[in-house]
């Protein structure tokens, strides 16, 4: 993967600098992350958290696979879709750990991230790596010599060999192993 670093690089920073301003714009203006916890609560979490812990991991999986085959396709659009998705990501994943920070305590943050954000974050980043070394490819085929359809399933395997794997332990972890670590800092 040595070819994907400099996309990794920069898809880790916006990342990690969209989650900055997700939680300076929660601290600055509180009602703005209840808001986003509302809105995940009500959108996402109130359908899925009264699952068994099997389904739930199910549809854990099939909601993160979504969002980074998003991500990896959306290369296709130069990288516009690929950076929108993870810029909102890390903004509305920031914001919502503020408020969870504020309400209950950093090590709860910890609990309710770390077990399954191992690998889900990881998956995360690689799938936006992935999408905007696609971009590159497209643009390299349409500027010059390239070959962006053999660079796309290239891409495509390593998406198949290093995300999906990812993306189901995280969803493992998220249904089984994160409510019991929960429970002993709760």
């Amino acid at each position: 993967m040595s070819d994907l670093r400099d996309p990794l690089v920069v898809t880790a920073a916006l990342f990690a600098l969209s989650l900055a301003a997700g939680v300076l714009v929660t601290v600055a203006e509180p009602a703005f992350g209840t808001q986003m916890v509302e809105f995940f609560r009500d959108a996402i979490i109130g359908e899925i958290m009264t699952d068994s812990s099997l389904l739930l991991a199910g549809k854990l999986f099939l909601n993160n696979i979504q969002a980074c085959i998003f991500m990896f396709l959306g290369g296709a659009t130069f990288g516009l879709v690929t950076i929108f998705i993870i810029g909102t990501n890390g903004f509305v994943i920031g914001s919502i750990l503020e408020v969870v920070r504020q309400e209950s305590s950093l090590l709860y943050v910890a609990a309710a991230i770390v077990p399954h954000g191992i690998f889900e974050i990881p998956a995360f980043v690689i799938s936006g790596a992935l999408g905007l070394s696609l971009a590159r490819s497209l643009y390299t085929e349409w500027t010059g010599p390239g070959d962006a359809g053999g660079d796309a399933a290239v891409l495509g395997r390593r998406f198949v060999a290093v995300v999906l794997p990812l993306i189901a332990i995280a969803a493992i972890t998220e249904a089984f192993i994160t409510p019991w670590i929960i429970q002993f800092v709760a």
